[in-house]
């Protein structure tokens, strides 16, 4: 059992985990906080962004700051599913070698899985992480293969798109957040990334981190520990289900979007692992205000990143997914009834 006390220590880890980060990703607070609360919900990101806005710094920087073992793949055309699963090569004896692969060489001991421009990755490479993501499992050499504190963080590259592909919906819909991650807007930021030296260095500024600040194996106890101790009231209940309702029919809900037949807009509304996604980011959010409900507010801080992605459109509307996405999620918050 974990106790009230534990998990206010752990409140604290969690802060000092974003604290830690932050000391070296300026500009990206929201970012960094989303991130955070992935962390403690158990669940995997998707991080995506314009080319050198520093998303592989945020995700290097969590994975150090957390501890365990880390590891990095680079999506590329001619990345093929058994490169994550085994290495071959032929030793000095020339006698041909088999290894394992990124996934698997360090057992359980894997904590972090970075998967750099994953759009680059053909789907059949896709598919497989679905499945390690998933089920945080994967079958090799005849035996199955199992990383149970794995959190797989991936980004893509909104810019470009030669030799690339999209991930698939039941890929997206893995991810436990879509996280779109801007250039930063604040002068004085701009100024410290472009004129600061400390920032022109990634590894040296990642150094200056402190490693493992918490003990990484504890994680998903706490996670669920959250979970547990977080409770929502029958108006949050009812509030939730009328807010996945309204990403099957928002017209129910008055919401309409300037340009959009409201009527041709969705195909298909969030799924029940999607709300369930939902709410293990609320619980977390609450968690970290100190609190063991949730209010309206801590669902609100996390229905874009956590919905944005898992409410499809119809293929006249999918080209403008991401504005879309973003218009609909904000209708909902305002139309649909907050509880009093």
């Amino acid at each position: 059992m974990t106790s009230g006390e534990q998990l206010q220590d752990w409140r604290l880890h969690a802060q000092q985990i974003e604290n830690e980060v932050a000391r070296v990703v300026i500009g990206q607070r929201q970012t960094l906080r989303l991130v955070n609360v992935a962390l403690f919900a158990r669940g995997h990101v998707l991080l995506e962004g314009g080319v050198g806005v520093g998303k592989t710094t945020v995700l290097r920087a969590f994975a150090r700051v957390v501890g365990g073992d880390f590891e990095r793949v680079e999506g590329t055309i001619d990345l093929m599913p058994g490169d994550l699963v085994y290495h071959t090569y032929v030793d000095a004896d020339g006698k041909p070698r088999i290894e394992p692969g990124p996934l698997l060489r360090h057992g359980e001991q894997l904590t972090t899985f970075f998967f750099n421009e994953i759009n680059r990755a053909r789907p059949q490479v896709q598919s497989l992480l679905l499945r390690a993501m998933a089920e945080r499992s994967v079958l090799a050499f005849g035996r199955e293969y199992r990383f149970p504190h794995m959190t797989v963080f991936a980004d893509r590259n909104k810019v470009e798109k030669e030799e690339t592909f999209e991930l698939a919906s039941a890929a997206r819909d893995r991810f436990l957040f879509e996280l779109n991650m801007p250039t930063p807007a604040e002068e004085d930021a701009r100024r410290m990334l472009v004129f600061d030296t400390m920032f022109h260095d990634v590894d040296r500024l990642l150094a200056q981190l402190t490693p493992s600040i918490v003990p990484w194996e504890q994680l998903n106890r706490i996670g669920a520990a959250i979970q547990q101790e977080v409770r929502a009231s029958e108006a949050i209940e009812r509030y939730v289900l009328d807010i996945w309702q309204a990403t099957e029919t928002p017209l129910r809900f008055g919401i309409t979007l300037d340009g959009v037949d409201m009527q041709q807009l969705i195909l298909a509304g969030a799924s029940p692992r999607g709300m369930s996604a939902l709410l293990r980011a609320a619980r977390v959010i609450a968690w970290l205000a100190g609190r063991t409900h949730l209010i309206p507010e801590d669902i609100h801080e996390v229905l874009l990143p956590a919905l944005g992605h898992r409410v499809f459109f119809t293929p006249i509307y999918e080209l403008r997914r991401q504005e879309l996405a973003e218009a609909l999620i904000a209708q909902i918050t305002a139309k649909v009834a907050v509880p009093r």
